[in-house]
């Protein structure tokens, strides 16, 4: 199965930007950006993201509780979810895996190797 559509779940928008044209332009994914949980978790049954790159620190539910109410969704069964995040400890990234993140991507993140970063976590989750 190939990799075309990426839900984006981060409050900020100057790096909800910066990984949109990373995913679209660099990657050629299909992207849908939220500003917060609750948005992604409104467009989630609509959008059926393959993957969500869900940011940890945001005001009201943060993204550990995003991935909790996500994975209460039918739709959201079996979609990975790789954690963005500057918190970035050996025993950070070990809880986050511990919740269910496929992945930990470490922000500030590389626009040009945005994409091959999260094909990698694709490809590792379906192997």
């Amino acid at each position: 199965m190939v990799l075309k559509r990426i839900m984006h779940i981060e409050d900020d928008p100057s790096i909800q930007e910066v990984a949109r044209v990373a995913l679209e332009v660099v990657g050629g994914f299909v992207v849908r950006s939220c500003d917060s949980g609750a948005d992604g978790l409104a467009v989630a049954e609509n959008f059926t993201p393959q993957l969500v790159l869900l940011d940890v620190m945001m005001p009201g539910m943060d993204g550990p509780q995003t991935l909790t109410e996500l994975r209460k969704l039918r739709c959201m069964q079996g979609v990975p979810v790789v954690f963005m995040t500057a918190k970035a400890q050996t025993q950070e990234v070990a809880a986050y895996r511990d919740l269910g993140a496929a992945g930990v991507i470490i922000k500030p993140f590389d626009p040009m190797t945005l994409s091959d970063q999260i094909r990698e976590i694709w490809e590792n989750t379906h192997a």
